[in-house]
């Protein structure tokens, strides 16, 4: 298995001829009047016959990532090319083809019709597009529920089947066009473990006759069978340990709007600058901490991304605590103080403070 996190541009060098290139894949969104960048700089390669893996939590970009690949949506920059053809510059007919016939797509709700049978819901792809008669469709339907094991369920609706096996309906209808990518958003999610064991096989199954599956989860149970995995979140650094005494010099930023959230950050000397960066290149400045203030806990604690940035405005000194230390802080009574919930990213009220901290009191006084 292979572990893929931001690679460098040396390794897209060696390239199949029809292999799956993600290269340094931007997707921005404007919300608010502010610049949210869920994918930055993202490149990977997945080759024939990979089980390849996005795992991130909520809100990492698995899901954007997916529609980009899949050709639902169009990145900010960068590139998607599936063998000599580069999927982000297609449009129109080109583009419509390459959505109906390289890209099966398994949708985490299953979003199966429920007045349908498996066999037809399997089938409609092919029936919607006028893609093959209705008599070819549903043998082709048949065909592929046997082979995720459900011929003895090809009659039955939606509501007369387990979880699981809704999935690999969701699967087969995935598969009805002979697809050269399949790409299936967090298909383990709504299941047990019993039924997540079974679909895991069958997309490990699938990978054999040479097609590439990418999958976006969160469950790390995918993991083993991955033959490649995409960290959508960024690994943890050497200071996530907690309690690290960081220096920071005027104008330097401690973290940025988008970034991943992992530590919780207390002042010690100096002052920081919390702004949000705006969607037309502007800046909007949300507050400035002074020592003994603390700044970064929702994301960190609830596994957000950063939803504002954080500069030094002059020498600054931190002490960065993982959410779990910061925890500790609050039940010894001696972190942190205020009646205010925890609000990390937003602008902080004056009693988001460390009690007794050395510069607590002139910072207050201010």
């Amino acid at each position: 298995m292979t572990t893929v996190a931001r690679p460098p541009d040396d390794a897209l060098a060696e390239i199949g001829p029809r292999d799956l290139v993600v290269h340094d894949l931007v997707k921005e969104y404007e919300s608010g009047g502010y610049r949210l960048r869920v994918l930055d700089e993202l490149s990977f390669v997945a080759q024939p016959g990979e089980l390849v893996v996005l795992l991130g939590p909520s809100g990492s970009g698995k899901t954007t990532l997916l529609s980009c690949i899949g050709g639902m949506l169009a990145p900010t920059s960068g590139s998607v090319s599936l063998g000599d053809r580069e999927i982000t510059s297609m449009k129109g007919t080109a583009l419509d083809e390459y959505r109906r016939t390289d890209v099966g797509f398994v949708f985490q709700g299953f979003n199966l019709l429920a007045s349908l049978t498996a066999r037809e819901n399997v089938a409609m792809p092919l029936l919607v597009t006028r893609s093959a008669s209705r008599a070819r469709a549903m043998a082709r339907a048949g065909e592929l529920l046997e082979l995720v094991g459900l011929a003895d369920r090809m009659d039955h609706r939606p509501a007369q089947m387990s979880g699981g096996q809704q999935q690999r309906v969701a699967v087969a209808r995935g598969l009805v066009t002979n697809p050269t990518l399949l790409l299936a958003d967090e298909p383990t999610a709504n299941l047990d473990h019993i039924q997540a064991q079974s679909v895991i096989r069958l997309l490990t199954e699938l990978r054999d006759d040479g097609r590439i599956i990418v999958v976006s989860s969160h469950d790390a149970r995918l993991m083993p069978a991955a033959d490649r995995v995409v960290q959508m979140a960024d690994d943890v650094d050497p200071i996530e340990a907690g309690g690290t005494d960081i220096a920071y010099a005027p104008g330097e930023v401690v973290f940025r709007q988008n970034d991943h959230a992992s530590l919780v950050f207390v002042i010690e000397a100096g002052r920081a600058e919390v702004y949000r960066e705006l969607a037309d290149g502007g800046e909007e400045q949300l507050a400035i901490l002074e020592p003994g203030q603390y700044f970064g806990e929702l994301g960190a604690m609830l596994g957000f991304p950063r939803s504002a940035s954080v500069r030094a405005v002059d020498e600054l000194r931190v002490t960065s605590h993982s959410p779990h230390g910061f925890r500790m802080l609050l039940e010894r009574g001696d972190g942190v103080g205020g009646d205010s919930p925890p609000n990390a990213d937003a602008p902080p009220t004056a009693d988001r403070r460390v009690p007794g901290h050395p510069g607590g009191d002139a910072a207050a006084s201010r």
